[in-house]
């Protein structure tokens, strides 16, 4: 049934979105980092595209009478609203982005188009294109005895439209980036981008033809591509079938055009019809089709005042870079806050677990890692040593499943035990357990992080990271490491909550106690910090705890389908998203008031995807100092009033109305100065 109290997923994304586009349009926000934001809202839309507008498309297809359960809406009746929010969307990314360079000619950095560019550069670039970019291209003309070419997802080409004596034709050329998207002129800030160079030069490749037109395209391709059981049998190995599923993705059919120009009428016609594309899948776009380009800007200056003041993850004074780790969890829980604190002590204990003779066993669950990973290099050497390391590797991480496959064949090589965990849901939790022998028995050290084992983003994601001697939630570890590898459930556990069977309920439950609470005259509360609210049951029961009286707090950075403030519904309900310098991550649980407040960190949200589709992990914080750490740094972000936005009863969101220097709360800037403080170094 759709309540009033629901939005809509995919609108509440594209308003998601743009406020990451806010932030490239906020003056306050430094030049380059507001182009950093443009790219960013950029890089979001791509995947949106290739996932949720695939989906739909797909969905035309399978079952096009089924109904959204949040909105009532049709299938297509959410494409064509989809769409059109994109379109209105456009006019808006392109003027943040011509604005800022536009400002940035102040520092010297300016975008130009080859007819902007000095005789010299053009003579420069003349002999550029000749010598080093000429070589690597190949120019294709469309022709009735030959295929047209296939358009891999997200690449650039330059079309042409070509004059001959036989007629009228069309032209494509891939544009290379190994000769360098941005071409610097002069060793000055002016550049020109590659696919304009080539746009220009377009007659040196089609030297038999007159070029009367020319453009730039990229296709984006439908990324919507499920895992089937089918697929399968009990001999096969999954990496051979993740692999062929990539390789199909790389084929599916194209969702999206995008051109910086019109072109010839019939051209239009021929590119839609061959990609099976209608008008409403084409976006003209002013500026570059691909921002990729822009960090490439950091380096032309190197002014303070046009990107962020520098930020160092800082190390804590309360954790002894000279003692073992494991000594010091062993003395007492650590809470690790990123990027405000540095993720050494982590890696220090993985190394120390690789080292020391006395572990014996190490167990992880992997869903994402950096490029050169310091967690997999420590669980090769770990294995290496003889430790018994039993890896499982989430194959099925969307977007990163090559990566995966590439560090589950690492893994095995260097003697890891590989897993792929159940076969019919992703495994997302991020959980560590090491099993150290002691004298007096075996000794545990368990660890569970609201965010992946990446060291890259721990300098840009918000994350909480636990580190516990505690032996019921090292017995609750084990337990989620033995269904993993058995392909089986956890069904019940004393200290974590462990989706899909044993998570969903604990909220649920804990909803129901503030509720009951509250129903009896005592102060009721609940909040919780995720990235994501979809999950119709718990939206219901955030609504029933609302009419009963429970004050609800919630921080939600993205898609967020459960209206606040609606009048009879969600009246106690209050909703804040931050979009700032980090992408904030952390996902926090906080139930009932001060004497019987209960605080978990998880890395589930309030999806169904995670709290029924994937195992996830949710532990405790049972130090009472901790534990009011991560109350407080909820009740931080609930105080923003600089980068956070207020949910409306209408499921949109808007800044804060006035503030001044002097009330001024900036959540994230906050939690950084008080990191730098504890840490006892100058800011």
């Amino acid at each position: 049934m759709v309540q009033p109290y629901y939005m809509n997923r995919e609108i509440s994304w594209i308003g998601f979105n743009t406020r990451v586009l806010e932030e490239a349009e906020d003056p306050n926000v430094p030049l380059l980092e507001q182009l950093s934001f443009s790219a960013i809202y950029q890089s979001n839309l791509d995947e949106f595209v290739q996932v949720r507008i695939g989906t739909m498309l797909d969905r035309m297809q399978d079952d096009p009478k089924k109904k959204d359960s949040r909105s009532g809406l049709t299938p297509k009746q959410q494409l064509n609203e989809m769409l059109g929010e994109l379109h209105a969307l456009v006019p808006r990314k392109d003027r943040a982005y011509l604005r800022t360079m536009e400002q940035l000619k102040n520092y010297g950095i300016m975008h130009v188009k080859f007819s902007d560019t000095t005789p010299e550069e053009q003579e420069y670039l003349e002999k550029y294109f000749k010598m080093e970019v000429r070589p690597l291209l190949s120019p294709i003309v469309i022709e009735k005895h030959q295929p047209f070419p296939f358009l891999k997802n997200k690449a650039l080409y330059v079309v042409v439209q070509l004059a001959s004596k036989s007629g009228m034709k069309m032209g494509i050329i891939q544009v290379s980036l190994q000769a360098g998207r941005v071409i610097r002129l002069n060793k000055s800030g002016r550049f020109i981008l590659l696919e304009d160079l080539i746009m220009h030069f377009a007659p040196q490749a089609f030297k038999n033809y007159k070029v009367i037109d020319a453009a730039v395209l990229r296709v984006t391709r439908n990324g919507a591509i499920q895992f089937s059981d089918s697929a399968a049998d009990e001999f096969t190995d999954f990496k051979d079938i993740m692999e062929e599923v990539i390789q199909k993705r790389k084929k599916r059919e194209a969702v999206r055009l995008q051109m910086n120009s019109d072109m010839n009428p019939e051209i239009m016609d021929y590119l839609l019809k061959i990609l099976g594309l209608k008008k409403k899948q084409l976006f003209f776009e002013e500026i570059p089709l691909d921002l990729s380009f822009v960090y490439k800007l950091y380096d032309f200056n190197d002014v303070p005042e046009i990107r962020f003041a520098p930020h160092k993850p800082q190390h804590r004074s309360d954790i002894s870079a000279r003692r073992a780790m494991m000594s010091q969890i062993a003395e007492r829980d650590i809470l690790l806050s990123y990027p405000y604190e540095s993720i050494s002590p982590f890696l220090r204990l993985l190394d120390e677990a690789a080292l020391d003779p006395d572990v014996t066993t190490i167990k992880i669950t992997l869903y994402r890692v950096a490029t050169n990973s310091r967690v997999v290099e420590a669980l090769c050497q770990a294995a290496e040593n003889g430790k018994d390391v039993l890896v499982l590797v989430e194959l099925r991480a969307r977007f990163d499943e090559e990566n995966n496959i590439m560090w589950a064949k690492r893994l095995i090589d260097a003697g890891c035990t590989v897993i792929y965990g159940p076969h019919n849901m992703k495994v997302h939790s991020k959980l560590l357990l090491i099993t150290r022998r002691t004298k007096d028995g075996l000794q545990y050290f368990t660890q569970i992080g609201t965010g992946n084992y990446n060291e890259k983003t721990s300098r840009i994601y918000t994350d909480l990271s636990l580190m516990t001697s505690n032996r019921q939630i090292a017995e609750d570890a084990r337990h989620v490491f033995d269904a993993l590898s058995t392909d089986s459930l956890v069904e019940r556990s004393d200290r974590l909550l462990v989706a899909p069977l044993c998570l969903r309920s604990h909220i649920l439950r804990m909803l129901e106690e503030e509720i009951h609470a509250a129903e009896n005259g005592q102060e009721a509360y609940f909040a919780a910090k995720v990235n994501s609210i979809s999950d119709r049951g718990l939206m219901d029961k955030l609504c029933e705890a609302s009419q009963a009286g429970v004050k609800i707090e919630l921080v939600v950075r993205g898609i967020c389908c459960l209206k606040p403030q609606v009048e009879g519904y969600t009246d106690n309900i209050r909703i804040v998203s931050i979009v700032g310098r980090y992408l904030e991550h952390s996902r926090i649980y906080i139930a009932g008031t001060e004497n019987r407040r209960r605080v978990y960190i998880s890395s589930a949200d309030f999806m169904t995807r995670n709290t029924i589709h994937r195992v996830e992990v949710a532990a405790p914080i049972l130090d009472k100092k901790l534990k009011e750490q991560a109350f407080e740094l909820v009740q931080l972000c609930l105080s923003d009033n600089v980068k956070a936005r207020i949910g409306q009863p209408d499921g949109t969101f808007i800044h804060c109305e006035s503030i001044t220097d002097e009330t001024a709360v900036n959540a994230q800037e906050i939690q950084y100065r008080r990191a730098v403080e504890a840490s006892g170094q100058e800011s």
